[in-house]
């Protein structure tokens, strides 16, 4: 597969289309699996590295799944062609960063991956647009099953699944729903939930998962527990909150319209506005102000832009995005220049200003 025919295309998860789309981006199930026979990647020498990478590619060819997947040999790409596929949410930055043979295989709409030699052997991964935590779920346990089949996975009768971190012993299961909850940070109230979010074991990371910072308003929700319960008590146990905070966001929202509208419309506008306009702009800043126009759009407040275009926007303005896009690298500064470029050109097309729509 050719990056450049994905630096074109968009996501399935960045559509917009599924259930509640407005505050929950994506849902994701990740499975962590080991070859029983071989050392875990990080005890792994780069011949087993190598033989590991071979093996689970040729098993992985024979069965159905396996048949409509592409595969990027990720240790011979450049750097730049590594951080797209971490923009792109197709690898992780550990397996961008790693180092030895590696690999990943996707399918046409980007809704499975699968990371060879990242932490553990292999990582399975279904996302979906919206929340959609039972479809991924249902579409990786077929996955899963049909790898099942022909590699012997790492399994003790007791423990569950064997993997390189004691965190994922067990089911090797983590849940996850990517969640846009700019009107909790604007009304404060977004400590007191992840507060009440750790007490019952979910971790809360930024955009990027594991380690990542929180950019534009966008968290990431996962269990923290892969042990002593089941695949479906787990994907239920999220499942099961993410409706209570689109709840407190969709309060908080209604809040903003109802008791500081004119400030919510000001902020929203003021976004607008520099996207159309400025000459350099940063990858962060342009998180933060996309975060507040995608909120003014489900608010009524912008009209003629589309979901979908904002959500694409999102990652197409990352800098590895920009680059592939602009087919070059660039410095920083240069990248600015060329990120705000890109922002003026899209927002172009009759008279922009009328999109803010008057209070």
């Amino acid at each position: 597969m050719k990056l450049e025919s994905l630096t074109q295309s968009i996501g399935e998860w960045l559509r917009g289309t599924g259930p509640e789309s407005d505050i929950v981006m994506s849902s994701r199930v990740r499975l962590a699996r080991n070859v029983a026979q071989y050392p875990f990647v990080s005890r792994a020498s780069e011949q087993d590295r190598a033989d590991i990478e071979r093996f689970l590619r040729e098993r992985i060819a024979t069965v159905p799944i396996g048949k409509g997947l592409e595969y990027i040999d990720v240790g011979h790409l450049e750097e730049i062609d590594r951080q797209f596929l971490v923009e792109r949410q197709l690898i992780s930055r550990e397996h961008a960063d790693a180092q030895g043979a590696r690999s990943v295989a996707i399918d046409r709409m980007e809704q499975v991956s699968l990371m060879i030699n990242e932490e553990d052997h292999l990582r399975i991964q279904c996302m979906h647009s919206g929340l959609d935590l039972r479809g991924a779920w249902e579409q990786i346990k077929v996955v899963d099953d049909q790898i099942e089949k022909v590699v012997p996975y790492a399994f003790h009768p007791r423990w569950g699944y064997l993997t390189a971190c004691p965190t994922n012993v067990g089911t090797g299961i983590r849940v996850s729903v990517m969640l846009h909850l700019p009107a909790l940070v604007i009304t404060r109230q977004i400590d007191k939930v992840f507060r009440s979010l750790h007490k019952i074991s979910l971790a809360v990371r930024g955009l990027y998962g594991e380690g990542s910072q929180a950019m534009g308003d966008f968290y990431q929700i996962s269990n923290q527990t892969t042990l002593g319960r089941t695949e479906e008590e787990l994907v239920e146990q999220v499942g099961d909150v993410v409706p209570v905070l689109i709840d407190y966001e969709r309060r908080a929202r209604e809040f903003l319209v109802r008791e500081t509208q004119q400030n919510v419309h000001d902020q929203v506008s003021r976004a607008f506005g520099i996207l159309r306009t400025a000459q350099t702009i940063s990858a962060e800043e342009t998180m933060q102000l996309l975060s507040r126009v995608r909120m003014g759009v489900l608010l009524g407040l912008i009209g003629d832009v589309k979901l979908a275009d904002i959500n694409s926007l999102l990652v197409r303005t990352q800098p590895a995005h920009l680059q592939k896009l602009r087919g070059m690298e660039l410095d920083t500064n240069d990248r600015n220049i060329e990120r705000a470029r890109y922002l003026r050109q899209h927002f172009e097309g009759g008279d922009a200003s009328s999109r803010v729509i008057a209070n």
